[in-house]
């Protein structure tokens, strides 16, 4: 059995960010007993690429998307879909969390433009590629839970970060066949890069 460490998971590193508005009837289904957050007809999906290095208690690559959901006031989010590159955070993600989190392997080039592939056993999932604009000032903090099923029921994780935050444009690119087809349809509403995040990922 794949070892993996004790919650709560202190993460650190880079993500790349993007927002999409998207018709209700075409929102990724999200976990039984949650609600999409709507306005005029459209929800809110995220995707992210995430480079966990520096201090984190795992170092690997992930891909993922996420549905904003309807709870008060109060941010609540659904991963749909994630990929990692790594068997003790797939593990990990899956027991502790109920997060459905599968295998794939990335190519993920630095330099004046940052570019992302990623492929699962299904084949290519999406690439990506993000330029960075202009630096927001400060450091910013974010709070929110995470709303999954584990054992049959919805769990609940908190999840708290903060990170020095950098508007971006960004280019996605998604195979018809692949689950993230729908991500390179459309134009970002926002993107953004996370740049030297800290992140405390459960209780």
């Amino acid at each position: 059995m794949t070892r993996y460490p004790d919650e709560p998971w202190h993460l650190a590193g880079q993500m790349y960010l993007s927002l999409w508005l998207v018709p209700r009837a075409e929102l990724p289904r999200v976990v039984p007993g949650t609600t999409p957050f709507t306005a005029a007809g459209r929800g809110l999906v995220g995707a992210a690429w995430v480079v966990y290095e520096n201090n984190s208690v795992l170092h690997y690559n992930e891909l993922l998307r996420a549905v904003l959901l309807r709870d008060g006031l109060r941010p609540r989010i659904c991963i749909t879909d994630i990929w990692v590159d790594n068997e003790a955070s797939l593990a990990g993600g899956r027991t502790l969390w109920g997060i459905p989190k599968e295998m794939a392997a990335f190519d993920i080039r630095r330099a004046q433009a940052t570019s992302f592939a990623a492929m699962s056993d299904e084949g290519p999932l999406a690439t990506g590629r993000y330029i960075e604009l202009r630096r927001l000032p400060g450091r910013w903090p974010l709070a929110y839970t995470l709303a999954q099923t584990l054992n049959g029921q919805i769990k609940i994780s908190p999840v708290r970060s903060s990170a020095a935050v950098r508007l971006a444009r960004a280019e996605w690119r998604t195979p018809n066949d692949s689950r993230l087809g729908a991500l390179g349809r459309r134009t970002p509403l926002l993107s953004l890069t996370l740049r030297d995040f800290a992140l405390r990922f459960g209780g």
